[in-house]
């Protein structure tokens, strides 16, 4: 079982900054990726950024240049650095973990909300 804890989420101002945090513990033999997604009410699920244990990373566009996304691999940790936050950022953030050998698994999701 893997299992997936996210915190760093809640409220800030327009233009403020948030980091979120994603932790993975369990019985597995390596993490391939690990990615944020988020969810806005009424809209899909959609890609955030994403990166390898190597260290490539991707970002959807509305994001490139705020946001940063980073791995700790020896805390099998990911984080996601947001600056110059929009209104249009709120949404549930969830984390996405690629594990070898074992497929994707998802955190419960952490609320950002940005008041504008």
């Amino acid at each position: 079982q893997v299992q997936l804890v996210e915190s760093g989420g809640g409220l800030v101002q327009a233009g403020g900054s948030l980091r979120l945090s994603c932790a993975a513990s369990g019985a597995y033999l390596r993490i391939n990726a690990m990615g944020w997604y988020r969810q806005a009410p009424g809209k899909q699920r959609e890609l955030v950024a994403v990166i390898t244990s190597s260290g490539s990373s991707t970002y959807a566009d509305s994001v490139k240049g705020r946001f940063t996304i980073s791995i700790d691999n020896a805390k099998n940790t990911v984080y996601l650095q947001m600056n110059s936050l929009k209104s249009e950022d709120t949404a549930v953030y969830y984390c996405k973990a690629g594990i070898y050998g074992r497929g994707d698994y998802w955190g419960q999701g952490t609320q950002v909300t940005v008041s504008s």
